[in-house]
Order: structure tokens, then C-alpha cells, then sequence
């Protein structure tokens, strides 16, 4: 609670933090956990410097960290909101901590759960758009959207991963994420798209849905199936792959192509009919 913590102790603490400090505990709040690597996409323009500044953070308490054990080679640290930083964040919004709705043990939970993998690899997506629209003029990223506000404003019919609106040189493209481990089966994954049609039909707001999955051999197979389905339900769907190019580059080969794939904001271009303002959705 924000009283373990006196005015003096607070004071002392937000002196050492800059503005960009606090917008990266925010970040770090919104999304669970970042990686350092991603921190940097997001708010640094050198690696290294980013590196240290997240030690430094660590140190004081505002963030926590841990790393995964993959089966081979090693992870990156996970960072996560500390104690100290969830109080610096609920007395700006002159709440007590336990109405900002954190506990040290939950927040380090992700460490254990069987979501990380599938967690860090949507934040990817938005610390890559977010660190391209910091470093590239004529780039936005004007909307991101996380799974828990999807699930409240669209839980009823769906729940991506992620929404998003992406503006690029003029064209902007708003999209639903579905962020694909190749842990489901085609079948439950094609099986989402009846709520997205669901969604679509009732707000008559044609939003094109994104897979981004694990492989080449798991998109070509997810893209093969999308291809009649997609159609039949006139629901603009597009696969990618996660890689080293990122996700505002061209990647995506939309459901009614075999070859020639499109950068995001090209997407907006070959589906005209899907636009509409973002207050539209709400």
C-alpha cells in the first residue's frame, strides 16, 4: 500500500526517475512483462544504454526481473513492475496502491505461467511497431489495444490479442492480432473466425485480422486453410511470420494471395472497404 511508503520515501524515489522512466513503468504495468530487448525497441536508441538504465531501475526497486530457463542457449531478463514502482504509478493517479490493483506475487506469476511464451511474443509486436514509429518520420502507431481491454470491450464475440492501428505515409490500417504459438490445433485456430465475422456483422466495422505465427511450415499450412474459409466469410485475414524483419515491413501475405507480400500499412490499400474511425469501434 502507497502508506509504506511516506511522502519523503515517494519524493526521494521520484527524484531519481525521469519522465521516461515513468511512461516505461506504465508500459511494463499495461503489458505484464517486457524484455530488455524490447524496453529498448521501445524507449532507447542504444542497446547498451538500455541496459544499464534498466539495472539501474532494478536496483532501486521499481522493477522486478527474472529470466526464463529455454531448453537451449539463454533468455533475456523479464522485467516487471517492483513494489516501489507500482506506488510511484498509483500515487499519480492519487489512488492507493491496492486500487491500482497490484501485488508483488501476481506480477512475478508470469514467470511461471504457461502464457509467457505467448505474452512476450504479442509484446513484441508492439515494442517492434513502437520502436519503428519512434525511429522512422511518417509512422504512428495511434492504437494498441491489449488482450484484457479487448476481452472487456469485445469479449461478447472475441478475444485477440492485441488491437491495433498502424499509420504509415498516409495509410493507416486499423487490425485485430492473433498472435500464433503453434500450440492449437488449425481447427481451433480457424475456428475464431466465426466470432470475428460475428463481430463484424454487428458492428458493420470490417477490421482485417492478422496471424502471426511460429514458422514458415506452421503459415503456409495456416494460410492454405485461411484462403477458402476467409473468403466464404468475407472476413480480410493475413499470415506472417515472427522474425527479424518486423511487423511493419512486408511480411504479410493477405488470405487472397498466393505471393507479393505487403507491408502493414500496404494491407489498408488492398482491403479499402476496411476503415473506419478508431471511435468507431468503441
Amino acid at each position: 500500500m502507497n502508506e509504506h511508503y511516506t511522502p519523503g520515501v515517494l519524493a526521494s524515489l521520484a527524484t531519481r526517475l525521469t519522465d521516461r522512466d515513468r511512461h516505461l513503468l506504465r508500459l511494463v504495468w499495461t503489458h505484464k512483462v517486457l524484455t530488455c530487448h524490447q524496453i529498448a525497441h521501445i524507449a532507447f536508441n542504444n542497446p547498451i544504454t538500455a541496459r544499464h538504465r534498466l539495472v539501474k531501475l532494478h536496483r532501486i526497486g521499481v522493477l522486478d526481473r527474472f529470466r526464463p530457463k529455454p531448453p537451449t542457449g539463454s533468455a533475456p531478463w523479464h522485467y516487471v513492475l517492483g513494489e516501489p514502482g507500482a506506488a510511484v504509478l498509483a500515487t499519480e493517479d492519487g489512488i492507493d496502491l491496492s486500487n491500482l490493483g497490484y501485488r508483488r506475487d501476481r506480477a512475478l506469476s508470469i514467470a511461471y505461467s504457461q502464457r509467457l511464451a505467448h505474452t512476450v511474443g504479442t509484446n513484441e509486436v508492439f515494442a517492434r511497431l513502437y520502436g519503428a514509429a519512434r525511429r522512422t518520420r511518417g509512422c504512428r502507431l495511434e492504437t494498441w489495444w491489449t488482450e484484457a481491454r479487448c476481452a472487456v470491450q469485445w469479449g461478447r464475440h472475441v478475444r485477440p490479442d492485441a488491437y491495433g492501428r498502424w499509420t504509415e505515409n498516409g495509410s493507416t490500417l486499423d487490425f485485430f492480432l492473433e498472435y500464433d504459438t503453434g500450440t492449437e490445433t488449425f481447427d481451433r485456430v480457424l475456428a475464431k473466425l466465426s466470432g470475428y465475422a460475428t463481430l463484424t456483422a454487428a458492428t458493420g466495422i470490417t477490421t482485417p485480422l492478422l496471424f502471426l505465427t511460429s514458422s514458415a511450415r506452421r503459415e503456409r499450412s495456416l494460410h492454405t486453410r485461411l484462403q477458402l474459409r476467409a473468403a466464404l466469410m468475407h472476413l480480410p485475414c493475413a499470415t506472417a511470420v515472427a522474425g527479424a524483419d518486423g511487423p511493419e515491413g512486408a511480411i504479410w501475405l493477405p488470405h487472397d494471395r498466393r505471393d507479393g507480400r505487403l507491408r502493414l500499412a500496404q494491407l489498408a490499400n488492398h482491403w479499402p472497404q476496411a476503415t473506419a474511425d478508431t471511435e468507431d469501434r468503441r
